[in-house]
């Protein structure tokens, strides 16, 4: 099946949960992603392997940025009608705590939504949304 007909199948069902394991770097994070109404969540569970600095512990940053650029994706192709994956165009990211060995969440902020051009701000956290670990800006290319 390819990946525009897996996004219909899965709009069609309303199964947002699938939409996680449609991207294979989502897929190697073990993302999740939960969908209450018009609220997105990106979730992901913390895994050992995360880890960067195991003398703090602390999630590694790639896995942070990581995560965030495909949380981006997901909302994305959860928010809109695109049948292919959104091509990232440029993102940055602000690491403001240490990332510690436990299940991280993120929302995203659209800033712009264009036809050809969308800006998002996506924000993680693990305790509350008040205290981010990291915040990232992203432009995607819509295709």
């Amino acid at each position: 099946m390819s990946l525009t007909e897996t996004l219909a199948d899965i709009r069609a069902r309303a199964d947002w949960a699938a939409l996680a394991q449609a991207l294979p770097f989502a897929r190697t994070l073990g993302l999740r992603v939960d969908v209450r109404g018009e609220s997105f969540t990106c979730v992901m569970p913390f895994n050992q392997k995360l880890i960067g600095n195991p003398a703090l512990p602390a999630l590694h940053g790639g896995a942070i940025g990581g995560y965030l650029e495909c949380t981006g994706i997901l909302h994305l192709l959860w928010s809109t009608q695109a049948t292919a994956v959104p091509k990232t165009i440029d993102f940055s990211i602000d690491y403001l705590l240490s990332g510690r060995p436990q299940d991280t969440y993120a929302h995203v902020y659209t800033v712009k939504l264009g036809r050809r051009v969308s800006n998002l701000r996506i924000e993680a956290w693990q305790t509350t949304p008040d205290k981010p670990i990291a915040v990232a800006i992203m432009n995607v290319l819509m295709r």
